[in-house]
Formats: structure tokens, C-alpha cells, sequence
């Protein structure tokens, strides 16, 4: 008997959840911990045990880990993970997804399938362009790394500078190419990422912004300009797209950026059917917004709020809504960056110290309320900031821009 959100709960329901990355783990050790008794099944495209992806552009791809493998009991909680399945459709009307390995039926479905790296047109199959998102990702560049060729990244994101950072302390020469006239482009205003561009080369890192790839070729990079970069490899890290390709069809409402359409809840537009992580979008009333978080925090967090409402069964009325506060964090460059908040919509930016120096921050305001903060070098102020945007505290402009007085004594 199929379930529907109209009907009474089964007292056993089957919940299968799609993705072994963060957020599809966490969904189903939440689900143990919120008392689920019904079976749990996880699936994990990729035949490696679980593994968290934050290191694999530091510790792993660097040689000073073998992996990065979550520290879960499945059988003891009894999840039965499935790896090396990829799942190729969801029939909801049969409430079945297919797999290659044929078709898995639930009662409750979540879509964990996180983003897939966008590589640069004409660049796949070329030999030497890596895009670095997978454990096996990091072992093929692990030894690319080592043999320290002269290396060109594609991208000055955040994921770019880490990359960078990574293949400087494994003695690589590294050019930073950004099609952007700025670094982190898509991410702050130009004034706050203005000075991490000095970063690239104090760190010995040739940073060309404003420089756009006409084609890759083995052992070079064209630039629309013509000049030629040499590259005994190149790595991709211009953005993801969140995995949902294999929805096509399915019923389940897509937005114009692919990701998963869901509700305060989670809940996508099939009943039976939620999405989490990077694959997901979701409504925030806080910042009057629907948000499209790709990073660690939300893959995180996301998975209570799932489990909730799957444990409160249909009808159970949940009063557990998702709106968190975006958390990231990003090591480059010898530098410890963190963000919290949203700032689009903000109204007033306020420096914290200087920027030419090692550690200051970047608060944004709202209607008096603080909204987001870039903290780099500056824990505290991340720690402090994150919980007044959480309480939509309002804060005194003049004591909030003084570096010396604690973001939680510049409240009014």
C-alpha cells in the first residue's frame, strides 16, 4: 500500500535515501536519533565508504590522508547502505526509483544527491584537466600535485583559492585564471573581495582576472586574447549545479538553477519526497528569499529538520521549519575565512578593521539588524555575529565598524 501524506502512517515505513555524501548520511543517522524505526535504506553512488568532501582539496589531495571516511555505525543502526548504485529515475506513481542494479521501492524518499562540478566547454576528455569533487577525483590529482608541474586553475573562487593554495605547498607554479574582472565574483562585492586578490600573490600565485578560456588544449590553455598559458594540468573550479539531472520527468518541481524545489519543511512538490544539501532549494523567511546553499553547514543541518517531519509522519503537524543562517567556511592562502548570513538585500556594509592587514571583518546591516558577516582571522566576531543574526538583533552602527569593541557589546 502506497503512502501519501493524506493517509495514516505505516508503522514500519521503508525511507530510502539518495546520496551517501554529507547531507544523505546525516539524514539517516537523524532518523535513528529521532527514533525511526522503520527500515533505512542509504544509497551511494560511489563505491567508497561515506566520506566528507572539505578535505579533499587540503588533507587528502595532499597526501596527509587516505580518505576522509565518516565515523558511522550503519549496522549498528541498522541503515543499510547500498554503494556503487547509481539511481538513474524516480517513478513516483509506483513509489519506486530505478537503479542500474534494478528498482528500489520506499514509502518515504529523500533526495540527497548534492551538485556535480561544471566543467569549461570542450575541456572533457582532454588529457590533463581535472575537476576535483570526488575521493577519486583527489587520488588522480595526488600524484599530478607531487610531480609539481606548472598548473593553471580555472576559477578564483572560492574553491579555486583553495585549490591554489593546496598546489603552492606542494611547490606547484600556479596561475589562477578568472573570466571575472575580480576574484569571488559571484559570492561578495567587489570592495570586500578586492583585497583577498593581493592574496594570490603574496602566496606566489599569478592571478589573471578578466581572462577568458577559449580552449584547452594538452600542455596549454588558450586565452580569448590570445596569449597561451602553459599547463602540465589544469584543474576546473568554476561553480557546480546541484545533481538532479535524473529528475527529469519524475514530477518533482525543478528551479531555473536545477535544484529541487522544496518547502520550509524540506518537502518537495511529490508527496513522499524530500530533498536536502546542495541539491535543494529552499524558502527563507528570514532574508525573504529562496536560498541554494552548496556548502558543508547546510548539508548539515538540513538532515534534523528532514527527519523530523518523516518521524512526525503525515499530518503530524511538525512546528520544525528550515531557515537557518548559511555558514561557511574556506582555509586559503594561509588565511581562515568565515561567512554567515545572506547579505543580498542588505543596506549598510561596515568594515571591521583594515583589510590590508591579517585578520578583520566585514559586517552587513538590514534596516539596523545584522544580516551577514564575513569574518577573516576574526573567530570571534563569526561566533558572536552568527548568533545576532540568528536573534535579528538591531546593532549600533558607530560601536559595530569599531574592531575593538565584541560584536555582542555593539547592540542597541
Amino acid at each position: 500500500m502506497q503512502q501519501t501524506r493524506g493517509d495514516a502512517p505505516r508503522t514500519r515505513p521503508h525511507v530510502v535515501v539518495v546520496g551517501a555524501g554529507m547531507a544523505g548520511v546525516q539524514t539517516a543517522v537523524a532518523l535513528r536519533e529521532q527514533g525511526f524505526t522503520g527500515s533505512v535504506t542509504l544509497l551511494g553512488a560511489e563505491p567508497h565508504q561515506p566520506y566528507d568532501r572539505p578535505p579533499l582539496s587540503k588533507a587528502v589531495l595532499l597526501g596527509k590522508a587516505e580518505s576522509a571516511a565518516f565515523d558511522v555505525d550503519f549496522e549498528g543502526l541498522g541503515i543499510e547502505l547500498r554503494l556503487g548504485v547509481e539511481v538513474t529515475a524516480l517513478r513516483a506513481a509506483d513509489h519506486q526509483v530505478d537503479t542500474e542494479a534494478g528498482p528500489v521501492a520506499y514509502d518515504v524518499l529523500v533526495l540527497a544527491t548534492g551538485a556535480e562540478p561544471l566543467n569549461l566547454p570542450g575541456a572533457e576528455g582532454v588529457p590533463g584537466v581535472h575537476l576535483l569533487r570526488t575521493l577519486d577525483d583527489a587520488a588522480r590529482l595526488r600524484p599530478v600535485l607531487a610531480a609539481a608541474p606548472d598548473l593553471v586553475v580555472v576559477g578564483a573562487g572560492w574553491i579555486g583559492a583553495e585549490f591554489a593554495t593546496a598546489a603552492r605547498e606542494a611547490g606547484c607554479a600556479v596561475t589562477v585564471v578568472e573570466a571575472a574582472d575580480r576574484v569571488l565574483a559571484g559570492a561578495l562585492p567587489a570592495e570586500v573581495a578586492a583585497p583577498m586578490a593581493a592574496w594570490y600573490a603574496e602566496a606566489g600565485v599569478r592571478l589573471e582576472t578578466g581572462a577568458k578560456v577559449a580552449a584547452v588544449e594538452p600542455g596549454r590553455v588558450l586565452l580569448a586574447d590570445g596569449r597561451t598559458l602553459a599547463a602540465g594540468a589544469v584543474v576546473v573550479g568554476i561553480g557546480a549545479r546541484p545533481a538532479t539531472g535524473w529528475l527529469a520527468g519524475s514530477g518533482v518541481e525543478l528551479g531555473p538553477d536545477g535544484a529541487v524545489v522544496a518547502d520550509d519543511r524540506l518537502r518537495t512538490s511529490l508527496p513522499d519526497v524530500h530533498a536536502v544539501g546542495d541539491c535543494a532549494s529552499f524558502p527563507s523567511a528570514r532574508y525573504g528569499a529562496r536560498l541554494l546553499v552548496h556548502h558543508w553547514d547546510n548539508a548539515l543541518q538540513g538532515p534534523r529538520t528532514v527527519a523530523a517531519d518523516i518521524v512526525a509522519g503525515p499530518g503530524g503537524g511538525t512546528a520544525q521549519v528550515y531557515d537557518p543562517v548559511p555558514y561557511f567556511w574556506s582555509e586559503q592562502f594561509g588565511r581562515f575565512v568565515q561567512y554567515a548570513g545572506h547579505h543580498a538585500g542588505a543596506d549598510t556594509l561596515l568594515w571591521r578593521g583594515d583589510p590590508a592587514g591579517a585578520a578583520w571583518s566585514v559586517c552587513w546591516l538590514r534596516d539596523g539588524a545584522l544580516v551577514a558577516v564575513l569574518a577573516v582571522g576574526r573567530p570571534r566576531d563569526l561566533a558572536q555575529g552568527r548568533k545576532l543574526i540568528e536573534a535579528g538583533t538591531p546593532m549600533d552602527p558607530v560601536r559595530t565598524a569599531d574592531p575593538t569593541v565584541p560584536l555582542k557589546s555593539a547592540t542597541l
